[in-house]
């Protein structure tokens, strides 16, 4: 299959909500192979197909916890259930958050800590996990981007005024800006 290249903060297709998936069929089959390949090679635990400058509901992951029990897998138009998110600040070390299109940066970010997602397989079947700690903070940031949101659009002040400072920085906030995972590097890992 194929690397793709991933779309940067300020692109329209990372801001924009997500179309659903109507065909089960070998394109949408090669897309999965193609955004598995990339998150790989970036190498992060899940990548939504707006990532990609695709504005369809689809996201794949894969993330090892702390049991070295691997969960994985493509979620195609999925719905997400959340508990609600405790109302306290974020905690620099356990909440903090990255994203391959914000890439070489983290912040730290409150999610919910326990989340269901419903979703369908790459042939249609549908499936639920219910997922606790990292892998619902994972399943709600991939989320975030069918809905058109990055997790820095959702920080705290001060945090989001650091995102900002480093967008402008970077030059980053306009359409086509991408990076390609193995070629292109940054500081602090993506």
């Amino acid at each position: 299959m194929a690397v793709l290249p991933i779309r940067i903060f300020g692109d329209p297709a990372l801001h924009s909500p997500a179309l659903p998936i109507t065909a089960f069929d070998d394109d949408l089959r090669v897309l999965v192979a193609d955004m598995v390949d990339t998150m790989h090679a970036a190498p992060g635990v899940g990548l939504a197909a707006p990532q990609v400058g695709v504005g369809l509901r689809l996201f794949v992951y894969e993330y090892t916890d702390t049991d070295d029990v691997v969960h994985s897998g493509t979620a195609v138009n999925p719905v997400l259930l959340v508990s609600p998110p405790p109302v306290e600040e974020a905690d620099e070390d356990l909440d903090s958050e990255g994203c391959l299109s914000f890439p070489g940066e983290r912040f730290p970010l409150v999610r919910s800590a326990d989340a269901l997602l419903r979703a369908f397989t790459v042939t249609g079947e549908p499936f639920e996990v219910a997922a606790s700690g990292w892998l619902a903070r994972i399943f709600q940031h991939e989320y975030d981007h069918l809905d058109g949101y990055l997790y820095v659009d959702r920080l705290e002040f001060s945090y989001a005024k650091a995102a900002g400072k480093i967008a402008r920085k970077r030059s980053w906030g306009g359409p086509g800006q991408k990076w390609m995972p193995g070629v292109d590097t940054f500081e602090g890992g993506a």
